[in-house]
């Protein structure tokens, strides 16, 4: 068994955090009631957008005493979410969450600057993780040499974590996250892109830098999403060399026979909603995988022949991964722990995240309840690990 022997950690981008205050009044008034519910350690897994990071990094005095608070609240740190580069929590957030891509240099220099961050937080003896997008979004435009430019920067700031790694002794990871219309979605794509990034290193030294340095975030919620089997995709990659640094455990809402199942249709479209991309896939009884770009209610409730005729949807809107249902709905909470029966068969031990930021968004939820909904997802995670 190679589970992380490392606390669990709810990501924070469940909170707004568009500050280094607003940051601190999430972990003041969740997190740390969270920790005392769940009654085990709990690692703060952050959500640090790119207006925190330059704020901590303004004064010299900032991150130390950021350092010194996490540490007086009783937390480590050893992950960081930097996905979502602004306001996660604005009105509309949408495909925009893949903006700035990684053929633009400020998602570099956010990313290096996010592992400098890491840095100064994680504990000595440990090895950090960043997650990151997957290059950017397929729906957008991009230049013809955009992967070239991409795998040059991924290139650069894998030589960063090196330098940084000499420096502190710190080892940090960048894990590429997968997403249903992504660049990077399926395994087959994530195998043929390392193959290619790998090619472009310049000699043996820069080659084992970045296959050091440059890894996966394996979201089981986005690789159900895309009917893959996931344990399978798991085993796929560890035979391609691909290293998984950071697992997201997360569950995706699932309508079964849609054309008999018009209740849990109507059910579907109060999951319509304006701020996150929720793409729909649905697999039809030959096997083809039907794609929409976004659950709509026009989709939901009046979908065009062939989603109504398919066998099974899945939609990309992460629900509690303590959920086998929501009413008429399925989740894909059985594939959590085909993935993590995988990832326990690897030769090293991935972080391990809770990642249901739409509590906020969940039709009658609200942040009432979220101290008592992150507590179960967080428990019912450490009992599934414990059972494998």
């Amino acid at each position: 068994m190679s589970l992380s022997t490392l606390p669990l950690s709810y990501c924070t981008n469940v909170h707004p955090g568009r500050s280094i205050a607003e940051v601190e009044h999430g972990l003041d008034k969740y997190t740390v009631h969270v920790r005392e519910n769940f009654g085990a350690p709990l690692a703060a897994g952050l959500w640090l957008a790119q207006s925190v990071v330059k704020e901590l990094l303004a004064l010299p005095d900032r991150l130390p005493r950021f350092a010194e608070g996490l540490s007086e609240r009783g937390f480590t740190c050893h992950t960081l979410n930097a996905f979502p580069f602004g306001d996660f929590h604005s009105e509309r957030v949408k495909e925009n969450v893949h903006v700035p891509d990684w053929a633009q240099p400020e998602r570099l220099d956010y990313t290096s600057h996010c592992a400098t961050v890491l840095a100064a937080l994680m504990p000595d003896g440990t090895e950090g993780s960043i997650s990151t997008l997957p290059l950017g979004f397929k729906l957008c435009e991009h230049a013809d040499n955009f992967f070239d430019r991409a795998i040059g920067q991924l290139i650069d700031l894998a030589r960063r974590l090196d330098e940084l790694y000499d420096e502190t002794g710190k080892l940090i990871r960048l894990a590429i996250e997968p997403e249903p219309f992504g660049l990077i979605e399926t395994t087959g794509e994530v195998l043929s892109f390392f193959e290619r990034l790998w090619q472009r290193a310049e000699d043996q030294a820069a080659a084992e830098v970045v296959q050091r340095c440059l890894g996966l975030c394996y979201d089981v919620c986005h690789q159900a999403v895309e009917f893959e089997d996931v344990a399978e995709s798991i085993q796929a990659l560890d035979r391609g060399g691909v290293r998984i640094n950071k697992v997201h455990i997360t569950c995706a809402l699932q309508l079964d026979h849609p054309a008999e199942n018009a209740e849990g249709r109507k059910a579907l479209a109060r999951y319509v909603e304006p701020r996150y991309l929720h793409q729909t896939l649905a697999r039809a009884a030959s096997g083809e995988i039907l794609r929409a770009v976004d659950l709509t209610e026009q989709l939901a409730l009046h979908p065009e022949l062939d989603f109504l005729e398919a066998d099974v949807w899945r939609v990309h809107f992460h629900v509690p991964v303590d959920a086998d249902h929501l009413g008429p709905l399925g989740t894909t909470r059985s594939q959590l722990k085909q993935a993590l029966t995988a990832v326990a068969q690897l030769s090293y031990a991935p972080h391990l995240e809770v990642e249901t930021y739409t509590w906020e968004i969940l039709p009658d939820g609200n942040a009432t309840n979220l101290i008592d909904g992150l507590t179960r997802e967080l428990q019912a995670t450490q009992s599934l690990l414990e059972s494998l």
